[in-house]
């Protein structure tokens, strides 16, 4: 993180404008102290009662760790039970950010899915009160088998991950929620987490075992490690009544909380409603509701407690004892009315946790019982930047606010830009009565960009490449910029540190914050991720070029391989102001037998070189987010050959094939389903359903049978996968097939031709199995396993140990048209620009334009 110091000498409200002296400094990096979940980035401002839970929670220490593979696995019940009703600190470990599943909101896939994932988690944790800690490794895709998770995630090194979690949590009761000893029997990633989690619990307490992490924390050994266990792990509700549960902790937690006016169950489902990517939106339930906890490791707490034997008071730790007795004391007195009343004891106990040699404890109730402090007094202190980016350089304003909104004795000492201050005697924060002041710092010269840190470095298909030991684990990058506000409250000093913000007012949501964030002077863009081009094919190549600075001259040039040209050399830019932007053109075409490559825009502003593009994500639900990621397109020498030139296309989940499509000389037009009508529909050579299109969109059930008649009339239609058994999915095709969870994982399985002369596999282009080479992540996935017999399978594929799959690629023709049902990954395919997915997908968009060829060129 980064420190903020500014000083002033003595003043009045009245005159303090007349008399602030600012010193001015530059901002050094620190490690940021900040909980495993991040900073809020909306202060907080907890009620009373929210302030006495906090209390309560303030005199409990002991931990318990969560361990699951994804988003959405975790137990949100479970960690709002342990994080609200035992008040211990409660933290989820997912292994992975999400990165490979689909996304229900937008277009966003893989990385940018990750980032999504990670602060819809971050959400739900602010929910539940949890924590949130990550792994290096990447959601590469469904797995079937634990043994091929770990060969592509390196088993060493997310293990590595699994334990440095642990060491620098301190649980004293790990959760897995999946069960170690069934691979095979569901997800591969589910399973190794539970594995790895086992595997970690007999390592953690030896320093022996990854000795290197112990430069920064020490070894330690939880008491216990359960299993979360259900019903659905014994198959069925009945088998699970049955079951010997002798070695299960039963524990209830439906609990009630007048405080919050909600049951643990419904902030649950509150908390399991944030994964909006995966539309888990949860209805909220009430009464009683059962958890079960099956001993891995440690011994059986026979009262039920998953506690026992742990002491959980501030007698846990050396000179803790009069810490616990000041705390239960302000527990006991603490009045509703007045929390304010609370604060001597409070800095009391403040001062004397600072004392504390057990720094794990001291480090994590500091930061509990400062925020409790600034709660009972009322305590408003903001730190706001006035421009959301700033360049390394930059001088910018800062902005302060403190307010004190109680009748304690508070008096702000100073604020601080690095180490050097001057002393305000006496500077009284009266009650209700609000102090502003604003100070200029500049950027310093070895300050980092920000963007997401595990997508700084390239990494592999299983694992994010994250150096910095530290780094490793955190849910974002940590708050670089902080100001600091040294205060006396009831005689005791305290330090309060805020982190550097943006807030803006918007004319529909009112006050909104963003994080500050530091940027390169430049940064470029091309539109396009996949470029085809024909053999010897000129094409026009616009880069869009964001200045964020003001007065941005510079040069762009296209970095390329031999195999291609590019011409212009380079073109000068230059842009006014900050935020605006500048196109310029190349032209590039492929030399003859060019094969694959990049070509990368770089931005030249005196002797600084940009090759990064700055993209956001903006969604309501979660904070806008800014990555600089590598500026690039694959290009990509392509025969292919198509018939027809209109596309309509439904779009389900969202995906960008589309735009795909266009590359290859479509037409495409994005139909609105409600509105579609039969003479619309007659203009289209094609229709494609997005993926999950019917899965997400509910005016399809309404549209199908003109959908169905389009088809009869002479048309084709394309349905994208969708996914079976969450819901009863009802495709509505022409004739009856059935879905399954059938899927395809390993993208280098080998693929048969079953129908090698029809023409779906002829028409324009020859299909053969070379085009199934260089495929991403999947073949695919949610495939047919029953059809009538109308329908010809067109390819089988399987996974090794598998029986083949047929239904992958599934044609029909319905009257004069065709209906064409496909499981293929194309949603993956086409933006990574694998050259066979485009060249099968033309021929989809053909079928049935061969005759038609024939007669135009008759005619």
């Amino acid at each position: 993180m980064i420190l903020v110091i500014f000083d002033y000498t003595p003043i009045t409200t009245t005159t303090m404008h007349k008399h602030l002296i600012l010193v001015l400094a530059l901002l050094f990096s620190l490690h940021a102290k900040i909980t495993a979940q991040g900073i809020t980035l909306k202060p907080e401002k907890p009620n009373t009662s929210q302030i006495y839970e906090d209390i309560k929670k303030l005199n409990f220490l002991g931990s318990v760790l969560y361990i699951a593979a994804h988003p959405d696995d975790e137990n949100t019940t479970a960690i709002s039970y342990f994080a609200n009703t035992v008040k211990a600190r409660t933290a989820y470990l997912s292994l992975t950010r999400g990165d490979g599943g689909q996304n229900l909101i937008g277009s966003q896939l893989r990385e940018l899915l990750g980032v999504i994932r990670t602060q819809e988690l971050l959400a739900a944790r602010k929910t539940d009160g949890g924590e949130q800690r990550f792994t290096r490794a990447n959601d590469f895709g469904y797995s079937k088998h634990p043994d091929e998770t770990l060969a592509i995630w390196n088993k060493d090194e997310v293990l590595s991950d699994v334990v440095w979690a642990i060491r620098t949590f301190k649980p004293d009761v790990i959760i897995n929620r999946f069960d170690h000893r069934t691979p095979g029997r569901t997800h591969g990633h589910h399973t190794s987490s539970a594995m790895l989690s086992v595997e970690a619990f007999d390592l953690v307490g030896d320093a022996t075992q990854y000795a290197n992490q112990l430069k920064y924390t020490d070894v330690w050994q939880p008491k216990r490690q359960f299993f979360n266990t259900s019903w659905w792990f014994y198959g069925s509700r009945e088998n699970f009544e049955k079951a010997d549960k002798s070695n299960l902790i039963k524990i209830d937690v439906g609990t009630y909380y007048p405080g919050h006016g909600l049951s643990n169950t419904e902030i649950s489902s509150l908390s399991r409603s944030q994964h909006k990517s995966q539309g888990f939106g949860n209805t909220g339930v009430r009464g009683s509701s059962d958890t079960y906890l099956e001993l891995i490791n440690g011994d059986y707490p026979k009262s039920g407690n998953v506690f026992e034997g742990i002491d959980t008071s501030w007698n846990r730790v050396k000179g803790g004892a009069a810490i616990g007795t000041i705390l239960k004391k302000v527990a006991a007195e603490y009045d509703f009315k007045n929390p304010s009343a609370s604060l001597p004891e409070l800095m009391k106990a403040y001062t004397l946790i600072k004392q504390l040699d057990n720094k794990h404890w001291r480090t994590i109730k500091l930061k509990e019982i400062e925020g409790i402090i600034e709660a009972c007094a009322g305590l408003f202190l903001e730190a706001r930047a006035t421009t959301a980016q700033a360049t390394i350089g930059t001088a910018i304003t800062v902005n302060l606010e403190a307010i004190n909104r109680s009748d304690a004795a508070i008096s702000l000492k100073n604020v601080r830009v690095q180490q050097t201050s001057t002393t305000v005697q006496g500077q009284q924060l009266t009650n209700n009565e609000r102090w502003n002041e604003s100070f200029t710092f500049q950027i310093p010269d070895d300050a980092a960009y920000t963007s997401a840190y595990w997508l700084n470095e390239k990494g592999s298909l299983g694992m994010y490449n994250v150096a910095d030991r530290q780094l490793i684990g955190k849910p974002e990058t940590p708050v670089s910029y902080w100001v600091q506000f040294d205060l006396v409250i009831a005689g005791e000093a305290i330090h309060i540190e805020k982190p550097l913000r943006y807030k803006y007012n918007d004319r529909v949501k009112g006050e909104v914050y963003q994080y500050f964030e530091v940027v390169p002077e430049a940064s470029s863009k091309l539109e396009d991720k996949v470029l085809l081009f024909a053999k010897a094919e000129i094409k026009k190549i616009t880069v869009k070029v964001s200045a964020h600075k003001d007065n941005l001259q510079g040069t762009v040039q296209l970095a390329h391989d031999n195999d291609w040209i590019v011409s212009p050399a380079s073109i000068p830019v230059s842009i006014a102001k900050k935020g605006q932007e500048q196109l310029v053109t190349f032209e590039v075409s492929p030399k003859n037998n060019a094969t694959e490559s990049y070509i990368t825009p770089t931005v030249t502003v005196g002797t600084n070189n940009y090759t990064k593009e700055l993209v956001t994500i903006d969604y309501d639900h979660i904070p806008l987010q800014s990555l600089f990621l590598p500026s690039e397109a694959k290009v990509v020498q392509l025969d292919i050959q198509k018939a027809g030139e209109r596309i309509g296309y439904i779009q389900g989940a969202g995906d960008a094939v589309p735009v795909n499509l266009e590359q290859i000389g479509y037409e495409v037009t994005t139909l609105d389903p409600n509105e579609i009508t039969t003479d619309q529909l007659a203009n289209f050579d094609a229709v494609v359903l997005g993926i999950r299109a019917y899965n997400t969109v509910d005016a399809l059930a309404n549209k199908q049978p003109i959908l169905l008649d389009y088809v009869k009339a002479g048309g084709t239609m394309i349905v994208q996968y969708n996914t079976s058994g969450r819901s009863q999915t009802k495709v509505y095709p022409p004739y009856p097939l059935t879905l399954s969870r059938d899927r395809v994982t390993d993208e280098n399985s080998p693929v048969s031709i079953l129908a090698n002369d029809h023409p779906l596999l002829n028409y324009p282009n020859k299909i053969t199995a070379t085009d199934f080479e260089g495929w991403t992540q999947e073949r695919g996935l949610y495939f047919p396993n029953e059809w009538s017999d109308e329908y010809t399978p067109i390819l089988s594929m399987q996974d090794k140990g598998e029986s083949p799959k047929k239904g992958s690629l599934l044609i029909a023709p319905y009257g004069e048209g065709h209906y064409i049902y496909t499981g293929l990954s194309f949603f993956r395919e086409l933006p990574a620009g694998v050259a066979g997915a485009y060249r099968l997908f033309a021929n989809m968009l053909s079928v049935g334009k061969a005759k038609e060829t024939d007669k135009k060129i008759k005619g």
